[in-house]
């Protein structure tokens, strides 16, 4: 993970299914080109282990896109303890399967900028994302 030419922003993709994932980043790579870095994990302890990794890099995590249903750790409670210890990034709930309790839960406790149902559609995806570069202090879930 090192390189002179490496972006110094991230957007991590978080499930635990690897095709959505890969899909993912192929989305972000083919909009966004290098202007990020783009990592993906298969769950949240994985994704814990990348944004240290990134860090002792210099890269600045600024996206989190997270799936709801994930073993080990549910999509809410994960992305509010990024919330915790890392408020500025932005968070996005990714999911076919989270019920409106879980995704106010995270609203309110993770501050997610949006809540995006599977199957997702790309432009969708990239103009979240790009809404909430823009203007990361603007409160909500839409999508």
């Amino acid at each position: 993970m090192t390189g002179v030419d490496m972006p110094k922003e991230a957007i991590l993709c978080v499930d635990d299914e690897a095709i959505i994932v890969i899909a993912m980043k192929q989305e972000l790579k083919s909009h966004f080109g290098s202007t990020y870095y783009l990592e993906t994990a298969l769950s949240a302890q994985e994704a814990f282990v990348k944004i240290d990794e990134m860090i002792e890099n210099g890269i600045r995590l600024v996206v989190i896109i997270s799936d709801w249903l994930m073993p080990g750790m549910k999509g809410d409670e994960f992305l509010r303890r990024i919330h915790d210890k890392y408020p500025h990034v932005v968070s996005i709930l990714v999911t076919g399967q989270a019920d409106a309790e879980a995704i106010d839960r995270a609203m309110r406790d993770a501050k997610i900028k949006a809540c995006l149902k599977k199957p997702w559609r790309s432009k969708d995806l990239i103009a979240v994302i790009e809404r909430a570069l823009v203007n990361p202090l603007s409160p909500g879930c839409g999508g």
